[in-house]
């Protein structure tokens, strides 16, 4: 009997477009990867327009509440071409779809703010992507861990734990993408996992600046820069870096503001600043690994450790490099070795996300986000 029939999609802090991921679930709790199915996956890029509204909206500016209903209204239609577009590549109907999971588009995130709930915020306004495409989706994933008392981030170590779990290791689940993060499976079971800070955003924004350039290929450009170490100094000095878990960032914090203000009154060499950043985004990983995450440092009766990259940082050849170096005998991999592409790993855990929400299941681990308890994650716009 074929299984259920899930759509995922992802755009994430890195801005550059929306992940989509058709899934195919056989059987209601999973044990591995190999127990889901990945049909087909597409990538639609945002328009250089839409990405420069989405950067505006960061922060406030004026008539922001309209503008971020009509971003969320463009958003969903966009999203709708690339759901379509999907379609079309499998040869299926919407009435095959069971739900589409919709992160949306992340403009806030400020958990803990102000009242001392705080609040998140994505856009893509589900209820006319489920309009556009005649299937049901399900979005606002984060809200209801935060309105627990958590993080509302993040959310995919529950996914990963669900998948990649392992009794002979101890693995390390790293998604470097505008912003990194870090699961953390203990062979024990136990699963940590918290954002360690920028990811390859600092580096897309500076290399767009100066090179007109959306990444930096390989780390091809930051790879012809010195590390800077008053520079590098400076930035690990933000109290972020310290923070135990549970905690989670975006670009409210680590922004080209944020940037500027440590580069005030320098003269560096654009390449050499790049080869920081790319530095820095490795050494705070690092750093989080061995100081956050339990028995990461340890080997306990010949359990290992082993390192899987996703994101787009995992393409970046400098950054994958330095984490090597600083881990050492390490065994530093992608999670294509596990089973699931590195590209489209987050957009396949919210097509997850989307499942246990309608199976009114329970999906954030609340050891992780500081939640109060485990809830049911979702806003369901039923088609």
């Amino acid at each position: 009997m074929a299984g259920e029939l899930f759509i995922g999609l992802m755009s994430g802090t890195s801005l550059d477009g929306v992940d989509v991921a058709l899934v195919e679930f056989n059987i209601a709790e999973l044990e591995n990867a190999q127990q889901l199915h990945v049909l087909h996956t597409h990538f639609l890029a945002y328009p250089s327009d839409i990405r420069a509204q989405i950067i505006a909206l960061q922060h406030p500016t004026d008539n922001e509440l309209e503008i971020t209903a009509l971003t969320g209204n463009t958003l969903a239609r966009l999203y709708a071409d690339a759901v379509n577009q999907l379609l079309g590549i499998a040869q299926l109907s919407p009435n095959e779809i069971t739900a589409i999971g919709c992160h949306g588009q992340t403009i806030r995130h400020k958990p803990g703010f102000a009242d001392g709930i705080g609040f998140t915020l994505q856009i893509g306004n589900a209820a006319l992507l489920s309009e556009l495409t005649g299937i049901t989706v399900v979005s606002d994933f984060r809200s209801r861990d935060i309105a627990a008392g958590g993080q509302g981030a993040p959310l995919v170590p529950a996914f990963h734990q669900a998948v990649f779990s392992s009794h002979q290791a101890n693995r390390a689940i790293i998604n470097i993408g505008g912003i990194a993060n870090i699961t953390y499976l203990a062979s024990s079971g136990t699963v940590t996992g918290f954002d360690s800070g920028p990811g390859n955003m600092l580096l897309d924004s500076w290399i767009k600046q100066h090179k007109n350039l959306d990444y930096d290929a390989d780390g091809a450009w930051a790879g012809t820069g010195q590390i800077i170490k008053p520079l590098l100094e400076s930035m690990l000095k933000e109290s972020y870096f310290s923070l135990p878990p549970p905690k989670s960032t975006g670009r409210d914090l680590f922004n080209d503001a944020w940037l500027a203000q440590k580069l005030l009154n320098t003269h560096y060499l654009p390449q050499d600043v790049a080869r920081t950043l790319v530095y820095l985004s490795a050494l705070t990983i690092y750093n989080a690994l061995v100081r956050d995450c339990h028995n990461y440092s340890q080997s306990i009766d010949d359990i290992q450790n082993e390192v899987y990259l996703c994101g787009g940082g995992a393409r970046n050849t400098l950054l994958k490099n330095n984490l090597q170096q600083m881990l050492g005998n390490t065994k530093v991999s992608t999670t294509d070795e596990l089973g699931i592409g590195t590209d489209w790993l987050e957009a396949i855990a919210f097509a997850w996300l989307a499942k246990r929400c309608l199976n009114q299941q329970t999906a954030n681990l609340s050891k992780v986000t500081g939640a109060k308890g485990a809830r049911i994650l979702g806003a369901i716009y039923q088609n």
